[in-house]
């Protein structure tokens, strides 16, 4: 067992930001900008968060790429050309290095420190910072940029370590790559990530087996370059849609028709605005075609029967198709993906559907994996299997608040928490895209400059006035957490069995874990609770 390492002599500074993703690199600039003292610490070798990390192929943005940038600097904005209207990794990292370049970002951080120890010292009203890297920092500030599909999730397949083949999540992805070329490859999991996954490695595999447990809804992303005059006309308005971000529920700008009920309409005129939206450049317009869509049952098996069909319209074989229709969760309940021909690719000759839900996964062996049913010789295998989402990121940290009471102890049960931002008992300790925030839900970039600005403000406010902590108190943390509960009760969102909830962890408790009320709703809350002087909250000098 190797040594661990020596912890250098303790630093001290005003705010620590672990994670360099993009709320973590803004986290950085902004309280840098605010006059304090900023140190950060990324476990990669480089910037960019979950873009650093996940370069699997196919890996894209969901979000067109002139929405999905920072705001915050005008000349930034106008300076940035994005090549395609969905941006790939490559180009989103090389947009996280040109800013942390472009605004000096790197000296404030330590790279390859993966924190593994947050305990808060009562007597000094400050954060023992520490990462296995040796680094021994205090701070009167922790901002936890730490996003929150950071967590990989491995399953824990018997016979792991017999299997002779390579073995990849897709969240640790080689940066020199994979070679695939004429390999008997399988994809484990067909969520978002597996959807981008599976149609890029379709098309050099020799073999490829899908196993799918839960199918996917996903549309078309209908990627293209960046039209100039497209690009010309968002730069010349950036600062009206910044603001009209700002007050939508999902933080863009959708300019589209809403069309009421899916009742409102003939059985015609439905096929005809759906067919219009998955022509359209954006899937997300389904989120908005209709108000009832997320809300009602019988209206979103409207829409996912007619979703059905084009599956079954697109799939040539009528016993894939079947097991690529959803049925067993709503429309929109799981994240609803983008995709660049997944469903056609089950048409290619190289490609077989292995549906593991009735046909278990049962272990890896040497030559590959084995299910309940059949055995399945590999050279490679690809886990899309995501990420212990929203807390288990948080978890890992190993923070310690008042009273010596651990994070992961206080969530036991429930991930309680006052507004996404804090949780009572951890004094000084923000959230960035936590438990209780809109999170992936809104587009994450305009919402977590949004947090990471109200978290500034308040520090901000501490400091010119002498106070030394800010916690919540563990009723204001009860009541947000049942309106977070009663908000996801209005909508079909609980329905489905998601990690959204926490249920593709075993033994994770489940509870809905978003703010489904909206961006523009959830902003709203927490410029009126700083407005009546940080009502919720306890600030101390």
């Amino acid at each position: 067992m190797s040594a661990a390492p020596e912890r250098s002599p303790v630093a001290e500074v005003d705010v620590v930001v672990v994670g360099a993703g993009f709320s973590g690199l803004y986290a950085v600039h902004r309280m840098r900008r605010a006059g304090f003292e900023v140190v950060c610490f990324e476990v990669g070798e480089g910037v960019g968060g979950t873009w650093h990390w996940n370069r699997y192929p196919g890996a894209r943005v969901d979000i067109e790429s002139v929405q999905y940038s920072y705001g915050f600097d005008e000349e930034l904005q106008q300076d940035w050309s994005w090549p395609e209207l969905f941006s790939p990794q490559a180009d989103i990292e090389a947009y996280l290095n040109h800013v942390a370049d472009r605004f000096d970002l790197r000296r404030s951080i330590r790279f390859g420190a993966r924190v593994d120890s947050v305990v808060f010292d009562e007597a000094e009203h400050r954060w023992r910072v520490a990462t296995e890297a040796g680094h021994a920092v205090t701070a009167k500030y922790v901002i936890a940029a730490t996003g929150p599909l950071d967590a990989t999730n491995v399953p824990p397949f018997p016979g792991m370590d017999t299997f002779r083949g390579e073995l990849h999540h897709t969240s640790k992805w080689p940066r020199e790559g994979v070679d695939l070329r004429g390999k008997r490859v399988g994809v484990v999991g067909t969520g978002s990530t597996g959807v981008q996954v599976v149609p890029e490695v379709a098309k050099v595999a020799g073999h490829l087996h899908v196993f799918q447990r839960t199918p996917a809804y996903t549309v078309p992303a209908h990627n293209r370059a960046l039209d100039p005059a497209y690009e010309r006309e968002w730069k010349e308005n950036y600062a009206e849609r910044r603001a009209m971000m700002r007050h939508h529920p999902n933080a863009l700008v959708l300019p589209m028709t809403q069309h009421g009920s899916v009742f409102d309409h003939t059985p015609e005129e439905r096929v005809a605005i759906l067919e219009q939206a998955w022509r359209s450049r954006s899937g997300l317009l389904f989120f908005f075609l209709f108000n009832d869509v997320l809300t009602d049952i019988r209206a979103n098996e409207v829409v996912a029967e007619w979703f059905r069909g084009k599956i079954r319209e697109i799939v040539q074989d009528p016993d894939v198709a079947e097991l690529l229709c959803p049925t067993t969760y709503p429309l929109g309940a799981k994240r609803l993906s983008i995709d660049s021909g997944y469903y056609d690719t089950f048409n290619r000759d190289n490609v077989t559907l292995v549906d593991v839900r009735s046909d278990p996964i049962v272990e890896l062996t040497a030559t590959g994996l084995r299910t309940r049913g059949a055995e399945y010789d590999l050279d490679v295998l690809i886990l899309a299997t995501g990420f212990d989402a929203m807390t288990g990121s948080l978890l890992r940290l190993d923070v310690v608040g008042t009273g010596g009471v651990a994070l992961r102890d206080k969530w036991a049960d429930v991930p309680w928490n006052y507004l996404g931002l804090m949780v009572s008992g951890f004094p000084n300790l923000f959230l960035v895209h936590g438990p209780g925030s809109p999170s992936v839900l809104a587009q994450m970039v305009t919402q977590g400059e949004y947090q990471v600005d109200w978290i500034a403000d308040l520090i901000t406010r501490m400091e010119a006035e002498g106070l030394e902590t800010v916690d919540t108190t563990p009723d204001a943390e009860r009541s947000w957490c049942a309106e977070v509960t009663e908000r996801a009760n209005q909508t079909l969102f609980p329905l489905a069995d998601s990690w959204q909830k926490g249920a593709n962890i075993e033994g994770k408790p489940q509870s809905y874990m978003i703010w489904v009320g909206g961006f523009s709703v959830f902003a709203d809350r927490c410029d009126e609770v700083a407005a009546a002087g940080y009502d919720g909250f306890v600030l101390k000098p």
